[in-house]
């Protein structure tokens, strides 16, 4: 299953991890160093939540980024009380 939103279309993208030695010059170093550059993921942040879709309540993945933002409809809590036992 693949890490994207429905809503938002947040999906993993590719990037870089830099690895430094050394002193900044600043501090009274020579200065910082690249000694490797190795390649990364930054994944979105995305839940299973239940969601109203098409008046049907089912699961989704969806980014927190949809459900802070409205973008996603929850459904409503159940009113049940326990019955008194006799």
């Amino acid at each position: 299953m693949p890490r994207v939103c429905p809503f938002t279309g947040k999906k993993t993208t590719a990037g870089g991890r830099y690895t430094r030695r050394g002193k900044a010059k600043y501090l009274g170093g020579v200065g910082r160093k690249v000694t490797s550059h190795t390649k990364r993921k930054f994944r979105p942040n995305i839940q299973r939540v239940r969601a109203v879709i098409d008046g049907k309540v089912r699961k989704v993945n969806v980014s927190t980024t949809a459900i802070r933002n409205g973008l996603i409809v929850k459904p409503p809590r159940r009113e049940y009380t326990p019955e008194a036992q006799a």
